[in-house]
């Protein structure tokens, strides 16, 4: 009689323990944070040099809001490397934002020991997702890179009058009005191989901020010089002046002019990068497609227009 009885017991605690396994099943996912535009290092190259400002990028969106921002370069199994080191950052900044663009800059210390590493970028979200990637990721001593793309000579021109030349401001704001010549000049040494360089026009208000020739937007981007350059042997250097029909030139633009310099074809300067009066910055972007090396350099010029 008492087995009788524990039997309708016994299928009370089943039913129970089912019930409880089907709310299970039938919770919603909780949404983990997804990355897009991932760069690490200059172009994506994965490389860092020592003692060199390094570049990081991704578009973060958190799958309720994130709770937490993590970068580490840590020391790879089976690797040997001359000290101990390795490196961990956060940024308390983006914490509670649910859309937002990490973008990084910092140097790799000069204490940091070349090598092989993985490199983890991580998302910790206020949900309990989480979000991880780890890549290969090397640090490099700068006079081991095969080339050492280096900007300078930076000088810009008003109608003929020098007023910046390499850090010195000859005008406290370098001012331009409708219908003055713009002269932008600038070099590149130490490099060799293959290479692109390109001097560009960018309204501040554009917001736009490229580091590398990749994906290049021309519908934001005032072309005044593109120079290619193809198996220039080592420490060479180029300009933004170009020889065409043996007479140097290239680098200068009219504000107001209807169509910028780009190569092989102009491009009309309307809609989104149309002239109007504002900051603008001066860019300078070159990118060394033999090795995969990239230099870029910006400064701001005022247009009256």
């Amino acid at each position: 009689m008492k087995k009788a009885k524990l039997f309708p017991l016994f299928l009370l605690f089943v039913s129970a323990f089912t019930a409880c396994n089907n709310d299970d099943d039938n919770a919603p996912e909780v949404a983990k944070p997804t990355m897009t535009n991932v760069e690490i290092g200059s172009a994506n190259n994965k490389q860092g040099v020592i003692g060199r400002d390094f570049h990081f990028n991704a578009d973060v969106t958190a799958g309720d809001k994130i709770a937490a921002v993590q970068l580490k370069i840590l020391p790879k199994k089976g690797e040997k490397y001359t000290s101990d080191w390795k490196l961990e950052l956060s940024w308390a900044e983006y914490v509670g934002a649910k859309n937002t663009t990490v973008h990084k800059h910092f140097n790799i210390p000069n204490e940091a020991p070349e090598g092989k590493y993985d490199f983890y970028f991580i998302i910790l979200d206020s949900n309990g997702s989480k979000l991880e990637i780890k890549e290969d990721f090397t640090i490099i001593d700068a006079a081991n890179l095969p080339t050492d793309p280096l900007i300078g000579r930076d000088m810009i021109s008003r109608n003929e009058t020098l007023i910046y030349h390499m850090g010195t401001w000859v005008e406290p704001e370098l001012i331009f009005k409708k219908n003055d010549e713009l002269t932008a000049h600038a070099q590149v040494i130490q490099i060799k191989g293959d290479g692109i360089l390109y001097s560009v026009l960018i309204k501040k208000s554009a917001n736009y901020h490229p580091e590398n020739i990749d994906n290049l937007d021309f519908k934001k981007v005032i072309v005044i010089s593109k120079v290619e350059h193809k198996g220039l042997a080592s420490a060479s250097k180029i300009s933004t002046l170009q020889k065409v029909n043996d007479v140097w030139g290239g680098e200068k633009i009219v504000i107001g002019a209807a169509t910028d310099a780009n190569l092989p074809n102009a491009n009309p300067i309307t809609g989104e990068k149309a002239w109007e009066s504002g900051v603008y910055n001066w860019v300078v972007l070159y990118k060394n497609t033999t090795y995969n090396l990239n230099a870029y350099k910006s400064m701001p010029i005022t247009i009256k227009y």
